[in-house]
């Protein structure tokens, strides 16, 4: 009798662990389907927001009935509007995902796709390109601009990996030393920087310092393209190892002692955030805060199952990348401000309130 009492007692406890997870991840679900719905209305307002006298009205006829529109109107809403909303989407995905990652393997909530010096060293890729003269080779400027950002950022970022791998194993480095290398990278790239602005004649200086601003300006269908199929390749990648960066947030022992090889998981998250971050900064130049402040925020919302984190922080990145590219249009009547000046507006005194609310845990 005692014996079945225990046994319904065990299924009564298995059961209400059963509802409370799916509790759990009905919660989470509802969670992210209301960020998503969030960023469609925030693209929408995106599309309608700008000098020229476009309402949503207008949009609706380019989507359904584009013939309803003057050719001038097709041009500003199919090669302006439409480009530089969806790259505020896929640009704030990929640095939301990158900084999810980064904090969560370098298990730091200070880490941000810019860690490893990549977007110095995009600065100095388009600084070499805007300084030299490049005409011979078979790429027009608004390409070779990108692909010269995009070079140096992967390159150093893949060598910053690299290193920082050998000197974990060969010296047994341990995570802040990612952090720390990142930052002297990071100095010794903007030192090179500020050479190249030196001699640079004022043309030259004024474009590389519109770069370090971030823009959506240079936005268009086909780099659009670019962002959103790098992204594509590199999120079931991370949402592969979901389970073991879930893990290794309760401790790299912890983590090693379930089996998950921590050092190769690292090497594959730097990987990966090196490219989303190098082609993302390669288009819009340095865009800062979105990939630290995306994470928090999804991490406030959703907790730490990166099941939920992951794809959370990829939506938040867009979300707010999608507002601040509002604001840049919004602030000022007529004009258009350069979206890193944005989003370092709203940034910074949100990341502030982030650590004193945190009461000491970062």
């Amino acid at each position: 009798m005692k014996s079945a009492t225990l046994s319904v007692d065990e299924n009564h406890q298995t059961t209400s662990l059963s509802q409370r997870y799916r509790r759990f991840v009905i919660k989470r679900i509802l969670l992210l389907s209301m960020m998503a719905i969030a960023l469609v209305i925030a693209w929408v307002i995106d599309t309608t927001t700008g000098p020229s006298q476009i309402g949503l009205n207008h949009i609706f006829s380019a989507l359904f009935q584009p013939e309803v529109l003057d050719p001038v109107q097709q041009v500003i809403i199919f090669d302006v509007r439409i480009p530089y909303a969806l790259m505020a989407i896929v640009v704030g995905a990929a640095l939301g995902l990158a900084g999810a990652e980064m904090q969560t393997s370098l298990n730091n909530p200070l880490a941000s796709p810019f860690t490893l010096g990549i977007g110095a060293a995009a600065t100095l890729g388009a600084a070499v390109a805007i300084l030299f003269d490049w005409s011979w080779l078979p790429f027009r400027f608004d390409y070779i601009l990108p692909l010269f950002a995009f070079a140096f950022a992967f390159a150093f970022a893949l060598l910053a990996s690299l290193l920082v791998v050998v000197l974990s194993r060969s010296q047994g480095a341990s995570v802040n030393t990612v952090i720390l290398f990142g930052i002297s990278l990071f100095f010794a790239l903007n030192a090179l920087v500020s050479l190249l602005m030196f001699v640079a004649d004022s043309n030259a200086l004024q474009q590389i310092v519109f770069w370090t601003m971030g823009s959506l300006v240079r936005a268009n269908n086909e780099k659009v393209l670019i962002v959103a199929l790098v992204f594509a390749v590199c999120f079931p990648l991370s949402m592969r190892q979901a389970w073991a960066m879930t893990a290794i947030r309760s401790g790299e022992d912890q983590a090693r002692s379930i089996g998950i090889r921590v050092e190769r998981m690292r090497l594959m998250v730097l990987l990966r955030v090196s490219l989303l971050t190098a082609v993302a900064v390669a288009f819009v130049g340095e865009i800062g805060f979105v990939g630290l402040v995306g994470p928090h925020i999804t991490r406030m919302l959703l907790g730490e199952d990166h099941r939920f984190f992951l794809p959370g922080s990829a939506i938040a990145g867009a979300l707010l990348l999608s507002l601040a590219s509002i604001a840049s249009k919004s602030l000022i009547p007529g004009v258009i401000l350069p979206i890193g000046i944005v989003t370092s507006l709203i940034g910074i005194p949100f990341f502030m309130s982030l650590i004193l609310s945190s009461k000491g845990e970062l």
